[in-house]
């Protein structure tokens, strides 16, 4: 039986950039899913992880910057997927790339991508998976390994195998995401991408051309030397999920494993950001 989720609605005074610094917060704990709110933010995660103290305990809520108020509910699985049948828009991304649902109809867009959302993150509606997609199109993934780590919905691995590449690995620590790629690369009928339930922690000591890495901030900082040991000589990354006062930052940790800057992309505060390794 589907298991039930909390919504969590989040009222932030100012909203901006009140509702993004609190995203990033939020990322820290089990949601998995966030949707913009004339008010500020809602937050969706399994019922079984909810822990309202762990919610207080956020360093955000003692700022006095901005305030900050939030209700809870819990909803069934079944209404969060109608919701997004009712408020899912597809989207298109520089004239190339047309993402869309099974309900949308067709496009003449050079890439086309069909996406059943449901709860993952990464539909291409948000700042860093629409940045991120930016930099892939630019890019000629052909014959090319790459590793999509925090995959989410799985379209940017499904958006590499568009550009040519031979064997994706999308990684995600979530279940529920698990399961919807897998439901994702069926209907977009992939055939080179592995999907695997975990962490960084899986890489052992494979190699890869390159790799995407759209998750937060902390985990970039954490796993970023990782990354650097099973990336190729030349090998390119693209990291998003951070904002641009974090930018420098990651410059640092990236450089320290001889990874660098190339360029990057920013979308109402947030950082979409090519590397390349040395």
């Amino acid at each position: 039986m589907p298991a039930n989720y909390v919504a969590v609605r989040f009222t932030v005074t100012p909203k901006e950039p009140g509702a993004e610094i609190l995203l990033a917060y939020l990322s820290e704990l089990p949601f998995e899913s966030f949707e913009d709110d004339e008010a500020g933010l809602n937050a969706y995660m399994p019922e079984s992880f909810w822990d309202e103290a762990q919610l207080k305990q956020l360093e955000i809520f003692q700022r006095d910057d901005f305030q900050i108020a939030y209700q809870f509910e819990t909803i069934p699985t079944v209404n969060w997927n109608e919701d997004w049948e009712k408020n899912f828009d597809p989207i298109s991304i520089d004239d190339l790339l047309h993402i869309r649902a099974p309900f949308h109809p067709k496009s003449n867009a050079t890439f086309e991508i069909v996406i059943m959302p449901k709860m993952s993150f990464g539909t291409g509606h948000h700042e860093t998976t629409h940045m991120v997609s930016q930099l892939l199109l630019a890019e000629d993934l052909t014959g090319q390994t790459v590793l999509d780590m925090g995959s989410g919905t799985a379209i940017l691995a499904i958006l590499a195998e568009l550009r040519g590449a031979a064997k994706i690995d999308a990684i995600d620590i979530d279940r529920w995401c698990y399961e919807n790629a897998l439901e994702n690369i069926a209907l977009n009928q992939c055939k080179n991408i592995s999907v695997w339930e975990g962490d960084a922690a899986l890489l052992g000591d494979n190699q890869y051309d390159t790799i995407i890495a759209n998750i937060n901030r902390n985990i970039l900082l954490q796993d970023i030397q990782t990354y650097a040991t099973v990336l190729k000589s030349g090998g390119k990354l693209f990291l998003s999920g951070f904002y641009d006062d974090d930018l420098e930052a990651i410059k640092r940790c990236c450089e320290a494993s001889h990874i660098f800057y190339v360029k990057h992309l920013t979308r109402n505060h947030w950082v979409g950001a090519a590397f390349q390794k040395l």
